[in-house]
């Protein structure tokens, strides 16, 4: 009987090589496929899976980097299948095409720009998104099994302190409406970005508009 071995180097490029054929670009942008982050994610979790397998000390390498794999793939597509249902729901409740929801395969990103959100330099939540908070709250109430991040970006003006403290601010006032909606204090965490990832540039007025912005960022946990 042939016995097959798989060398770390051997498992490694084959990973490319599935990495290569799953673009990490392509699942975070939303495609019409309702499916797309499950396909995502068990293509994904088969990678790391099989990863796993080939650096564990089983005698048998071929049985623990399918083992992996297997195993790797029906975890990731499950969090994938999750991911896309709330998405899918969450582009149904929310009321304002200025909210954004972009899908990465492993996490939710709710953006909500500033213009919208706050008034200038304030951190008082503008009644005109206190509703899809509501929104996005029971969305969170309905998938207990996540952590959430709110995380505040601002765009260049001003000074560096100011900017970091601001955004600060306004990811705790987002927040404390999600908890308001009933989401347990203990799965948000708040962050300040300040001006230090911007998403567009700062050196035009529509990309500062796009730099300032509160994201909510849920991240599934492993049941």
């Amino acid at each position: 009987m042939t016995i097959v071995k798989f060398s770390t180097a051997t498992v490694l490029v084959a990973a490319l090589g599935l990495s290569a054929c799953t673009d990490p670009a392509s699942l975070g942008t939303y495609n019409g496929d309702p499916n797309q982050n499950t396909k995502g994610g068990a293509a994904i979790g088969a990678l790391v899976g099989a990863g796993i397998g080939a650096l564990s000390n089983s005698s048998n390498k071929t049985a623990a980097v399918l083992g992996g794999a297997a195993i790797g793939a029906v975890a990731g597509g499950a969090i994938g299948a999750t991911l896309d249902k709330q998405a899918a729901e969450l582009r149904d409740e929310l009321a304002n095409e200025d909210i954004t929801i972009v899908n990465t395969g492993d996490r939710l990103i709710v953006s909500l720009p500033n213009d919208l959100t706050f008034a200038t330099d304030s951190y008082t939540v503008s009644s005109a998104v206190q509703s899809d908070l509501q929104k996005v709250a029971n969305s969170l109430l309905r998938y207990p099994d996540s952590s959430v991040q709110v995380i505040g970006h601002t765009d260049s003006d001003g000074e560096a302190a100011y900017n970091q403290g601001l955004s600060v601010r306004r990811a705790n006032a987002v927040a404390d409406q999600i908890q308001a909606g009933g989401v347990p204090y203990n799965r948000v965490q708040t962050i300040g970005r300040g001006e230090d990832q911007p998403v567009a540039s700062n050196l035009t007025p529509e990309g500062k508009a796009q730099n300032r912005r509160v994201e909510i960022v849920v991240i599934p946990q492993a049941s």
